[in-house]
């Protein structure tokens, strides 16, 4: 089990730029194709911007056309959680850092072999570290 951090919406607004702020706490989403891991290819690890837990790496990383940096697994399951999203009168599943709770974005079921899944993630909730 990943040990949780748990933080107050001040402290998080301390550390975070407003941006990152805006997507990790309060769930918002960048647009479309302006997120700077949308076309992103080098190899390595995408961890949380919020705890630095490593969450996808580059080689399961694809183009899904979506304007978001697309993933079909995470690095292990016990990295992030899955939460109902009903919000905007849709039905979608949400993505979140299993250790700080950052909103990452959203989970689909359209993507490629072998999961078929697309774990749809904000690039302001991502940092790269080279590996």
């Amino acid at each position: 089990m990943v040990p949780k951090i748990t933080k107050s919406k001040e402290e998080w607004r301390k550390e975070l730029a407003s941006e990152k702020f805006h997507v990790l706490i309060e769930k918002g989403t960048e647009p479309p194709f302006t997120g700077k891991f949308n076309k992103h290819d080098k190899e390595g690890i995408y961890v949380c911007a919020g705890c630095g837990q490593e969450l996808f790496r580059s080689d399961e990383k694809y183009d899904s056309g979506s304007g978001w940096p697309s993933f079909w697994t995470p690095v292990s399951s016990d990295r992030v959680e899955l939460k109902p999203d009903n919000s905007l009168g849709m039905h979608r599943t949400e993505v979140v850092c299993s250790r700080c709770g950052g909103h990452l974005g959203h989970v689909f079921d359209d993507g490629p072999q072998p999961t078929g899944e697309r774990y749809c993630i904000n690039s302001l909730s991502l940092k790269f570290e080279d590996g």
